[in-house]
């Protein structure tokens, strides 16, 4: 099946530039097939160093940029703007989803939700025709919560030392 899905999107780019006269250059193809290689979230580094690790063929910055640019234009490639960081994603075989960010960690978990989809296509527009959804869902991770809670809990336990150690020293 993601044969098929390269193939499709291999096809949308290569109608694109041809109807607007620009050049099908071999970065441009090999860009969109690593980012259909790729499986998730990914930042221009990641897809650097996949382009030039498993294709031998590095790019520039730049042409990383632009491309990635004409595929979001084309809606192929979501950009995502999590905490800290930009991170893209494939999103002609996924276009509605919802992310949970941990605002302590910054982990970004996919999230597939059938009561949201139905809350979003139920929902009526005026005038405007619904491609598709990202829903953000900011909050603390289960790992990050027991971290915090181990941590206030020995902060507790060293004020209570610091305390028991103060009223020793005022009762001698």
């Amino acid at each position: 099946m993601r044969e098929n899905i390269k193939a499709t999107v291999k096809n949308i780019l290569t109608a694109y530039l041809e109807l607007n006269k620009h050049r099908k250059t071999p970065e441009r193809f090999t860009i969109l097939d690593a980012v259909y290689s790729m499986s998730g979230h990914f930042s221009l580094e990641e897809l650097g160093e996949k382009l030039t690790n498993d294709y031998n063929f590095p790019v520039s910055r730049a042409t990383l940029y632009n491309t990635l640019r004409l595929l979001i234009e084309l809606r192929l490639v979501v950009r995502h703007r999590f905490q800290s960081t930009t991170k893209y994603e494939a999103c002609y075989d996924n276009n509605s989803h919802c992310h949970q960010i941990c605002t302590v960690c910054g982990k970004v978990t996919e999230v597939k939700s059938h009561q949201v989809s139905e809350a979003i296509n139920s929902m009526p527009m005026r005038r405007f025709h619904k491609d598709g959804y990202t829903l953000y869902v900011y909050g603390i991770c289960s790992s990050c919560q027991m971290k915090l809670r181990r941590h206030s809990t020995k902060g507790k336990e060293t004020k209570e030392l610091q305390k028991q150690n103060k009223n020793n020293n005022e009762s001698r």
